[in-house]
């Protein structure tokens, strides 16, 4: 779900880069972070309790990036 708010928001270019506060242009090493992994009599799953990901800015000369997992921080409503 986190990897369709992250494409959705750069999309829309509603994601932003602090530094020239112009929209992030891409991202890249997307991962779910793991909180738990249970298996055992039968029962067997995966709990995530995040994702972090590369933001890349992208606009022209802003060499911002960053790898977070408060990517939501950067998004505006």
């Amino acid at each position: 779900m986190a990897l369709n708010v992250i494409k959705k928001a750069i999309e829309e270019g509603k994601m932003r880069c602090p530094e020239c506060k112009g929209s992030v242009k891409q991202f890249d090493k997307y991962v779910e972070t793991c909180d738990s992994v249970w298996d055992g009599a039968g029962d067997s799953g995966l709990e995530t309790k995040g994702a972090k990901v590369t933001l890349i800015c992208g606009n022209g000369s802003c060499e911002w990036r960053e790898r977070t997992e408060y990517w939501s921080e950067y998004i505006d409503d």
